[in-house]
């Protein structure tokens, strides 16, 4: 992947080396496990952090506390890079679609073991999210050490995968579908809530291989495997082989994310497509 071409972002909020803002944020033990085990085993990250509030008894305020100038160190600057062109890509299409405002990009903060979120207590163990409450995305750099070393996924694209994933995230926040997904999960039982929760995420691999081709097009910074790095990733992070590494089993009925096989193919779908409409995995039925 190459990114010496790509604009950088100034959309990043840098607090490595801050302290969590709030009374009582430290990480016990028993919330570092609800983290951890429910991360691994495909339980949301805005689920996550709530019960960690739940059993910490933190308070939701916010820090005022002023992030410090960014660091100028390779990994910054290539989330910076991969975030400025997310920006580039969708403001262009944004525009595509005739949206009566420009597009709002989300705040990426980087952060070093816990900082804090309206969603909760952000922490590194929860790994990479997206926060509606605020619109930021959420990265501890350290976890794209995790991603080649633990789960197997190395690459540049990789991590670009992964940020754009995010990013995706925060285009179904924009187009109302994460509040009419959260709609759904409030009023359901555990099963169809948990498939809303997989047809969201497998929408949000589809909309980051939206990303991979229109920003390919226009920059032509993708490099012979990179794609293939991204299916990887994609597959790596799959409930099913989460579970079957983390607890020996699978269960389908617990996935949120969806399959290995069912995260590349949507990735893959937005990659060869290059247009949202293509991405309605809430229309898929059993087709996921």
């Amino acid at each position: 992947m190459k990114i010496d071409d790509l604009r950088r972002s100034d959309n990043v909020e840098d607090r490595r080396g801050m302290s969590p803002g709030r009374t009582g944020a430290s990480i016990g033990l028993g919330g570092l496990a609800i983290l951890v085990v429910g991360y691994f085993f495909g339980i949301s990250p805005s689920t996550l952090l709530g019960l960690m509030n739940a059993t910490q008894g933190t308070d939701t305020t916010q820090s005022a506390a002023p992030a410090g100038p960014l660091a100028n160190d390779p990994q910054t600057d290539f989330a910076r890079a991969v975030l400025g062109e997310t920006e580039d890509v969708w403001t262009q299409y944004f525009q595509e679609l005739g949206a009566k405002t420009p597009y709002p990009p989300p705040t990426m903060v980087l952060f070093r073991d816990s900082t804090d979120s309206a969603c909760g207590l952000a922490s590194a163990a929860s790994g990479p999210f997206y926060c509606p409450g605020d619109q930021k995305l959420y990265l501890d750099l350290a976890f794209f050490d995790e991603l080649q070393n633990r789960f197997g996924a190395p690459g540049d694209f990789a991590r670009a995968y992964v940020i754009a994933h995010e990013v995706g995230h925060h285009i179904q926040y924009l187009l109302g579908t994460t509040a009419a997904v959260q709609k759904v999960r409030e009023s359901s039982s555990e099963a169809i809530a948990n498939l809303a929760s997989v047809k969201l995420e497998l929408q949000a691999d589809c909309y980051a291989g939206i990303w991979a081709q229109r920003a390919d097009r226009a920059k032509k910074f993708l490099e012979q495997g990179d794609i293939d790095a991204a299916l990887n990733a994609a597959a790596a992070v799959g409930d099913d082989t989460l579970q079957k590494k983390f607890q020996g089993r699978v269960v389908p009925e617990t996935f949120t994310h969806g399959t290995s096989a069912q995260r590349s193919r949507w990735f893959k779908t937005g990659y060869m497509s290059g247009k949202l409409q293509d991405c309605d995995t809430f229309s898929a039925g059993a087709n996921l």
